[in-house]
């Protein structure tokens, strides 16, 4: 085994990194207080091949590792996780299910677009009544002709007031319990689906969160992906490398309010001595340090497996609750080592704090993953 990044992957951690210094770091907290989308800056970073980060030179996309895309998320979660979700749903979940379950036809029409970032990517999966429990689903397609008509309600979907483009899965029979739902990519600008509501958040407020409403909306076949009835199917399998983006957004959460924390304990003092002289302090400073180290190092396990075309769906699943829980507890133990300072908005604690507990429940909550790992371990 080799720990070691290579220089190119240095290298493409470092121009992400410095992009987010400069292009993003700056704008933060407008972002943040105003529930601003960075389009532009989005935009960019599709220039960079940050939206096309996982996908082949074939269809405009970086051909990047997933080792690598793990680097890219965590680089803008240290700095925003809001505009690392968009990211991360772009790449991951969107355009992830086009690339894993589309036929060449439509890959070779969508996917260029996408990867470029000439268009916004959202996934419809959770509504209303139905997270978790995908078996309660609502939203409908039923065929008419050469045509589906969808209608229902997603919500919590990422992007979806600036997507040119969404997948979505609708209950295409529902007498089939196991293979009852179908995928479709559905173009925006196509007559009966619209964006709904837009949540006002606790935190990643940066990042676009609102519902995907469909009115009898009419999508013809051959924007049907995978087979048909197969779409929970193929979206389990999208979920196994979105978690991993999942768990490499929290190593970065964690990690920016690491570096927050152990510089403001070397910068304040108290009884005549920086912070970062007791060992109460330092005691915390070590233990995020640690389990900031082996949540990153689940990520890369699970992304290098990705990469060998293993099964990952545990391991996906280990990095996305470890990363996830340990973010929360280094984000809090950053407010306390900042004190009265990590409450209010002037530093960045309060941040880091807030946007954390998105990626417990996000993509498969903690309890979701535990059920999928003892499901795994009790099998062997």
């Amino acid at each position: 085994m080799d720990f070691q990044l290579t220089e190119e992957q240095i290298q493409i951690q470092q121009m992400v990194r410095d992009f987010a210094e400069s292009e993003i770091k700056p704008h933060v907290m407008k972002w943040d207080e105003a529930q601003t989308f960075p389009l532009e800056t989005v935009r960019r970073l599709g220039e960079l091949g940050m939206l096309g980060a996982i996908f082949p030179e074939e269809y405009g996309g970086a051909g990047l590792s997933y080792v690598d895309y793990v680097n890219i998320i965590e680089e803008l979660g240290v700095v925003d996780s809001g505009v690392g979700l968009t990211v991360a749903a772009h790449n991951s979940l969107c355009t992830g299910h086009i690339y894993l379950a589309g036929n060449e036809a439509q890959k070779k029409n969508w996917l260029p677009k996408l990867t470029s970032g000439q268009w916004i990517g959202a996934w419809g999966l959770t509504e209303p009544g139905s997270g978790s429990d995908a078996a309660g689903m609502r939203t409908s397609a039923v065929k008419d002709g050469n045509e589906w008509v969808l209608n229902g309600t997603k919500n919590f979907i990422t992007n979806a007031s600036y997507a040119n483009i969404a997948v979505v899965l609708a209950v295409s029979d529902r007498n089939d319990q196991k293979h009852g739902i179908t995928a479709f990519a559905i173009e925006m600008d196509r007559k009966g689906i619209h964006p709904g509501k837009k949540e006002n958040k606790l935190g990643m407020r940066a990042s676009d969160t609102a519902e995907l409403v469909m009115e009898d909306c009419r999508v013809p076949a051959e924007n049907v992906l995978g087979t048909v009835g197969d779409g929970f199917v193929d979206a389990l399998r999208v979920l196994d490398g979105g978690r991993i983006s999942i768990g490499a957004l929290a190593v970065g959460i964690a990690r920016g309010a690491y570096e927050a924390a152990r510089d403001y304990a070397k910068q304040r003092s108290a009884f005549g001595h920086p912070i970062a002289d007791f060992q109460a302090i330092q005691f915390m400073l070590a233990d995020m340090a640690t389990e900031i180290d082996a949540a990153r190092l689940l990520c890369y396990r699970a992304a290098a497996m990705k990469d060998a075309g293993r099964r990952i769906t545990h391991l996906s699943a280990m990095a996305k609750l470890y990363a996830s829980e340990v973010a929360v507890r280094c984000t809090e133990k950053g407010v306390q080592i900042f004190g009265g300072y990590g409450f209010i908005k002037d530093f960045p604690a309060e941040k880091y704090y807030r946007d954390v507990k998105l990626c417990t429940i996000g993509e498969g909550t903690s309890e979701i993953q535990r059920m999928v790992i003892a499901r795994q371990i009790l099998s062997e």
